[in-house]
């Protein structure tokens, strides 16, 4: 009898044990991002997952809209950039945005509104306006992607380079 209580209980810890053991797995796999490659997908385009990769390519701050990241270069002598890359930050071309503005206020002076143009070689937006010389400025970061508009308010953080 002490035998077959032993064998019933040693069942059912090895079923409680596969069925755990199930569920984890089920639970790991369920959620693992259904966007993320496969590991040798990933080495082999080099670009990793989606979104990972916030460094700034051009000197800016990287900022996210929807599947898409811009880096906003911004100059104290007032000659500033955005830059479009997609969810993994391969380069977009800067049409993949229109309406691309931003505006400089300032703590002691009136809102500067500067709209931007394609450079010439399509890669980004180049935006001049007056220098900028305060600590207390902040910038409206204005664009359309997919149709729709969006903006943003950031602090004026001088570029890198």
């Amino acid at each position: 009898m002490r035998r077959l209580f032993y064998m019933c209980a040693l069942a059912a810890c090895a079923m409680a044990t596969a069925a755990c053991g199930h569920a984890r797995e089920s639970t790991v796999s369920t959620a693992a991002p259904v966007n993320t490659p496969p590991p040798s997908v990933a080495q082999a385009t080099g670009s990793g997952l989606e979104h990972g990769d916030h460094n700034p390519h051009h000197g800016g701050v990287v900022y996210m809209y929807d599947d898409m990241h811009y880096e906003v270069v911004l100059d104290p002598v007032g000659h500033h950039r955005i830059y479009f890359s997609d969810a993994t930050r391969a380069d977009l071309p800067a049409s993949a945005a229109s309406g691309v503005t931003l505006t400089i206020e300032r703590s002691q002076a009136a809102p500067e509104t500067v709209a931007g143009v394609i450079d010439d070689h399509g890669e980004s937006w180049i935006l001049d306006g007056t220098p900028v010389g305060q600590r207390e400025t902040s910038v409206r970061v204005s664009f359309v992607a997919h149709g729709t508009p969006y903006w943003i308010d950031v602090p004026f953080i001088p570029s890198a380079q």
